[in-house]
């Protein structure tokens, strides 16, 4: 009998007591409950007070069992009061006393919602019914049909930006609160599709032994660290080209087809990297470019990663923040705090709906983003085939294998690029950009430009300048290098007379400051990189970012010593030689870059002999 009444012990063991009333509340309607609210409160008042006199009485066993059963009574009719209160006002108490409105739910009741019929999923300890969700789900159907019934933040967070829920789960879907967290069991794991735990393990193992910053000596260094330790799911997704991948490597290759004409005998003791973008000053000539997802590499910070390396380095450049970013936009803006001299531009994709991109773009306007980058180049994503292959999961034992009914449907996982990019709208056109223009007073530039003769229009339309680029070969295969359209653009816009006020921007391959030197050369104002930066926040965060940079200053400062110019504004193409540009060969064996990554005696390398 002791344990009996230490169980209904209030509040101690309330939630218990809660589940307990609550599986017998579903078997009475409300209009049942309510017609039994007067009986049921004597019924109570009757029990308090008998418990209360039998208390006093002779402590023999009759009575001990009718002061518990009596005790019983009374809490548990209060109990019933209690959640019909709560059914027909949900506004609750919390432990402080404090309205709240909520419901609370066991880990039990929500596991058996676990089909796609009736689907419900925890998130950060928050409960929701998404079976009206699951075939409009923009990652597709499976991944919430692998884990109905399941807590699945640790799928969620790496994936999606603060503020999604809020942004596509109906209010009414939201059902309320976990009572405690659910079992072991019932927690969907990290999406790392494809790997087993003790490999999990020993990628841990192995980023807690990464090189000190001070080892590693260029890019190529963190992007092979990077190839160690990042899942299967996130090194495909951030490595992968489209089909082939040989835009993706003659992005790169291209720049090896270009050769130097230094001068001599130049006063190189000083040497001025400073330049303007956009018409702003910056003291490096690149930028970081956009990239998505960067919680897959960097699940604590992920893009304010980024945000916090530049705003440490000692030199100013521009950041530029993906869409699909998987910190939101007003995140990574706080993060810059106290560094205003930080500039940060903002990457479009623009939505179906377009409601959502003009609230967007105001919403950028009034967080302060200096400039608007449109992309253009992503009607539909590209056939991005390495990731593609790594499939949703929810168990860690190997790669998903689907029915060739699910593996044909519309609900077979794409991979990670699909998943977050079925909004994009494949109806974009000029008029769209001209529009853009009367939405709002930021510069616009078009990311994403193939050809010359885009270049030439978008300065005609009125735009503030273009990214030449081919999404870092991961759209159509066989789209030419950004540095070779950069070589004919040009000198169209100045015959033209359109490259007053118009700066050109190119990304993908660079990896060296002689890249990048070459592509100022040509008439780019700045270059973007992206892979390199991610690799080097998800190895070392903030102090990657900040080293990176470093690093390509640093190179920056020797090669401009060695090419014989002082300033950024000394550079044309008198100093390259072009000859063998066009000279392209997608046979010949891939470069260090792509064969191992920096094949080298000198390449870092993480001691495993110190591992556990």
């Amino acid at each position: 009998m002791k344990k009996k009444m230490g169980f209904f012990n209030w509040p101690k063991n309330s939630n218990r007591l809660m589940m307990m009333i609550s599986q017998a509340v579903k078997s009475v309607s409300k209009r049942q409950l309510q017609k039994r609210i007067p009986i049921l409160t004597k019924q109570c008042q009757r029990a308090l007070v008998y418990s209360t006199k039998s208390s006093h009485s002779s402590s023999s066993g009759k009575n001990r069992k009718v002061l518990g059963l009596s005790i019983a009574a009374a809490t548990t009719t209060a109990g019933l009061l209690f959640l019909y209160q709560n059914e027909t006002n949900p506004q609750i108490l919390n432990d402080s006393g404090v309205k709240q409105s909520k419901k609370l739910i066991t880990p039990n009741e929500v596991s058996k919602h676990n089909t796609p019929d009736d689907c419900w999923v925890v998130i950060d300890g928050k409960v929701y019914n998404l079976t009206e969700f699951i075939n409009i789900h923009p990652g597709g159907p499976l991944i919430l049909k692998l884990n109905a019934g399941m807590d699945v933040t640790a799928i969620f967070k790496p994936l999606h930006a603060k503020g999604t829920l809020e942004k596509y789960v109906k209010p009414e879907w939201y059902i309320g609160e976990l009572t405690e967290p659910m079992p072991d069991e019932f927690i969907a794991p990290p999406y790392t599709p494809g790997e087993t735990p003790e490999e999990i393990i020993y990628k841990e193992n192995l980023r807690k032994h990464l090189p000190n910053l001070g080892n590693i000596l260029n890019l190529y260094d963190f992007e092979k660290l990077a190839s160690k330790i990042l899942s299967n799911q996130a090194w495909a997704y951030y490595s992968s080209g489209s089909d082939d991948e040989i835009s993706m490597r003659e992005n790169h290759n291209a720049f090896h087809r270009i050769f130097f004409k230094p001068r001599i005998l130049v006063d190189v003791s000083e040497v001025n990297l400073e330049t303007e973008m956009l018409g702003e000053k910056v003291d490096l000539p690149f930028y970081i470019t956009a990239t998505a997802l960067m919680k897959l590499g960097n699940p604590q910070e992920g893009e304010m990663g980024i945000t916090k390396g530049c705003t440490m380095s000692p030199w100013k450049i521009p950041q530029m923040i993906s869409t699909l970013a998987s910190c939101s936009i007003d995140e990574i803006v706080k993060v810059k705090g106290n560094h205003p001299e930080q500039i940060q531009w903002y990457q479009l994709y623009v939505n179906s709906d377009r409601k959502i991109t003009r609230d967007l773009v105001k919403h950028v306007e009034n967080l302060g983003l200096k400039a608007l980058f449109v992309t253009v180049d992503a009607p539909s994503l590209g056939h991005r085939e390495k990731d593609l292959k790594i499939k949703f999961s929810n168990q860690n034992n190997g790669p998903q294998v689907m029915s060739d009914h699910e593996s044909n449907s519309e609900g077979a996982s794409q991979g990670a690029t699909r998943a977050i990019s079925k909004f994009i709208d494949p109806s974009l056109t000029w008029d769209d950009i001209s529009k853009l223009h009367k939405l709002t007073h930021l510069p616009i530039i078009i990311k994403g430009v193939q050809r010359s003769e885009d270049v030439v229009k978008a300065a005609q339309v009125g735009c503030a300048g273009v990214v030449i680029s081919n999404h870092g070969g991961r759209q159509l295969d066989f789209s030419r290098a950004p540095v070779e359209i950069l070589a004919e653009a040009k000198p169209k816009l100045v015959a033209k007379g359109l490259d007053k006020k118009f700066d050109i921007f190119i990304d993908g391959g660079i990896r060296r400051s002689t890249d990048i030197l070459k592509a100022l050369c040509l008439g780019a104002k700045g270059v973007g990189l992206g892979r390199p930066f991610i690799y080097a926040n998800s190895c070392y965060g903030e102090q990657g970012v900040a080293h990176a940079i470093k690093l390509l200053k640093e190179e920056l400062e020797m090669d401009m010593r060695l090419l014989g110019a002082t300033s950024i504004k000394d550079l044309g193409p008198e100093f390259l030689d072009m000859s063998a540009l066009k000279n392209r060969n997608v046979s010949v064996a891939k470069d260090q870059l792509y064969d191992g990554v920096y094949r080298s005696p000198q390449a870092v390398e993480i001691n495993e002999d110190d591992i556990d």
